[in-house]
């Protein structure tokens, strides 16, 4: 993410790497990705490792000319220092590119649609916002990264509250866990000089019924088909027993930030004052009520 010669090829309308972008070229979302030299990062993972405080490495990636070449560089050289899990985070664009990370040793992949639809895709980071993507062929990348890397094992990211409705977020996340992807969820987070600059951040309601959705979902506990939605698409109805929902809930789990296993990644798309969208660590319990009012899980 330290790429900074003319920012990513990608213009997508929430980022502001994208190439357009009045945004500062050393955020992505509300993080700032300041450059070390590779000889300290290294070494402190390989001491962070040791001391057991870091347990995967995640390597995010924006698209320039060379990118792949660097990535694989870099993975190699992280192995040759520490015996860490590596996830790439990254745009492949062909099944040379997502093949020749397995072989690296890569041990997950993530190639995020964002968007929930064909639509919001294209409007977002596709065609219509001067982007080199595609629905049919990113959905066609995860599908082929899932043959090579193996299911649960190739992610992809949904942005919530880019005009999708409910019913079409959790059709999408249905979909990803049907091909065998691990759909993981972030809220949109307006960022200055980017695109969607003036878009507000969905309400912590919606973002919360997504979190339970989803959940579910992936965990195998309920489906797309069985849940119930108004006929303005918003949630009504999770379709499973009160029981095993409130045993879900009272996990917590729902709550806590998706990714790859271990993945905490801690205010991306809040402020630390809150309100938290995804929770890194355990909630408390007073955390978990709240969250559940806020989910509206009594209703659902």
């Amino acid at each position: 993410m330290t790429y900074k010669q003319g920012k990513c090829s990608a213009n997508c309308g929430f980022c502001p790497q994208a190439r357009k972008s009045k945004g500062r070229a050393d955020m992505l979302s509300r993080v700032t990705w300041p450059a070390f030299p590779a000889e300290q990062l290294l070494d402190r993972l390989a001491e962070k490792a040791k001391e057991g405080k870091i347990r995967r490495v995640c390597i995010q990636a924006l698209n320039y000319p060379k990118v792949f070449a660097h990535l694989l560089a870099l993975v190699e050289t992280i192995q040759q220092r520490v015996n860490l899990a590596i996830s790439i985070s990254c745009q492949p664009l062909k099944t040379e590119n997502v093949q020749s990370l397995a072989k690296a040793g890569v041990d997950r992949v993530g190639i995020p649609l964002d968007a929930a639809t064909k639509g919001l895709f294209d409007k977002v980071k596709g065609a219509s916002a001067g982007g080199q993507y595609r629905w049919e062929s990113q959905i066609r990348l995860l599908s082929e990264a899932v043959s090579i890397f193996g299911k649960g094992k190739v992610s992809t990211h949904l942005i919530v509250g880019l005009g999708e409705t409910e019913k079409e977020l959790v059709e999408i996340i249905q979909k990803c866990a049907d091909m065998g992807v691990f759909p993981a969820l972030f809220a949109f987070t307006p960022i200055s000089g980017t695109a969607l600059a003036r878009v507000e951040q969905p309400e912590i309601q919606k973002y919360r019924r997504m979190q339970v959705a989803r959940y579910l979902v992936v965990s195998g506990i309920a489906r797309y088909d069985e849940m119930s939605f108004d006929a303005k698409g918003r949630l009504t109805s999770l379709g499973v027993e009160e029981r095993i929902l409130t045993e879900a809930l009272q996990s917590g789990k729902p709550f806590l930030t998706s990714g790859c296993p271990n993945c905490n990644r801690p205010y991306y798309n809040e402020k630390p004052s809150g309100p938290l969208y995804n929770y890194p660590r355990d909630l408390t319990q007073e955390e978990l009520t709240e969250a559940r009012r806020q989910a509206g899980c009594s209703k659902v």
